[in-house]
């Protein structure tokens, strides 16, 4: 799978012909200035929750692209309402199949509202399973015992959020990573504003210290995995 990171917690794959781009804020970060919003690719948008940094630029994207819209009924309803074409509403453990990807919504430990005030549903996650084997979302989230079920689930990789403050810190994203049973983890939600600045150089070591590899790509580059 090829893996591009536009910045906090948006990242682009491409797998099996389909560019998924999840949760895309890039034009309020000023860390991704150098990110063309408008030249990002998706075929599917995946949406965790509602907080503007997570949702900002996923109309913009969506009506140019012409991407199907997939997060909680709540925030596909909003955005059928402000007109975007093609959205799927899902709830917790539920499960949809869009050209031979199959994405399931899981449960997050969060918080959700919509930019302008509407009420965002309940957060979550996504396991993503392709012909190139399964991969797990977990958006925003506080380490809970659920994730030891998802290691069922086989996956080869996990995003993870590290920047602590909002979400989890790096020491239960490394015990997230043991429950749901990678040695593989892409960290999402640092460094974007002060309260969730790491030492990016300790969270790696940290990370390895318990034989997982966490890679903290730069803005704008791709990685395979």
């Amino acid at each position: 799978m090829r893996i591009t990171y536009y910045g906090h917690s948006c990242f682009g794959v491409h797998v099996d012909g389909q560019d998924l781009l999840f949760d895309p804020f890039v034009s309020g970060n000023e860390a991704a200035r150098h990110i063309q919003v408008d030249t990002i690719p998706a075929s599917i948008v995946l949406l965790t929750h509602g907080h503007g940094d997570h949702v900002a630029d996923a109309q913009r994207i969506a009506d140019r692209t012409g991407a199907t819209l997939i997060s909680n009924y709540e925030i596909a309803s909003w955005f059928s309402g402000k007109g975007v074409k093609d959205t799927i509403g899902m709830n917790t453990g539920g499960t949809v199949l869009v050209d031979r990807i199959q994405i399931k919504f899981v449960w997050a430990a969060h918080s959700s509202q919509l930019p302008d005030g509407s009420y965002g549903g309940n957060p979550g996650g996504f396991v993503v399973r392709t012909s190139e084997g399964a991969y797990y979302n977990a958006g925003d989230t506080a380490l809970h015992m659920d994730m030891q079920l998802l290691a069922e689930e086989q996956p080869r990789f996990a995003f993870l959020p590290i920047g602590d403050h909002f979400t989890m810190g790096v020491a239960d994203a490394i015990r997230a990573a043991e429950m749901v049973g990678v040695r593989q983890v892409i960290g999402i939600h640092y460094n974007t504003f002060p309260p969730i600045t790491i030492d990016m150089e300790a969270a790696v070591k940290a990370f390895s210290d318990r034989s997982i590899t966490l890679h903290l790509p730069a803005i704008g580059s791709t990685i395979e995995l």
